[in-house]
């Protein structure tokens, strides 16, 4: 993504955000309505948790994806924010929906590399938002 123009850079982050937000919406009615009787409370929860973090984070890069558009924002940070953010949804939320739905334990370990991602990307964004072009940070 680092060689297209701004606009294109913005416009496939706030895609990939409308589909991991799309996947969530699809993957929380399947829980409620198909998991409800397969699984316990606790793998529920699981699932449940995982939906709810996709979701936060899938706003998150339509958030990043439009501040793209602006000329004082970063758009390297805000490229490695958005980064950040799809790579904690596929593992956190990834990890947790694969442990809810097989109970395979180890899986679980995986899930603090996501929510490292996802932190990584909020101070990435936080940047992005504190240093400006005019800093020399494209």
């Amino acid at each position: 993504m680092s060689g297209l123009p701004e606009s294109a850079s913005g416009r496939r982050i706030v895609a990939a955000g409308a589909i991991f937000a799309l996947l969530a919406v699809l993957l929380g009615a399947f829980a409620a309505h198909g998991l409800k009787s397969t699984l316990d409370g606790y793998r529920l929860g699981i699932f449940e948790t995982a939906v709810r973090y996709q979701m936060y984070h899938a706003i998150a890069l339509l958030i990043a994806g439009a501040l793209a558009s602006r000329p004082d924002y970063s758009r390297r940070w805000l490229r490695g924010a958005a980064l950040a953010f799809g790579l904690g949804i596929l593992l956190f939320s990834g990890s947790l929906y694969m442990l809810a739905l097989s109970g395979i334990g180890w899986l679980g370990a995986i899930t603090p590399l996501g929510g490292s991602a996802f932190l990584l990307g909020w101070l990435a964004l936080a940047i992005a938002a504190l240093k400006t072009r005019s800093d020399g940070a494209r």
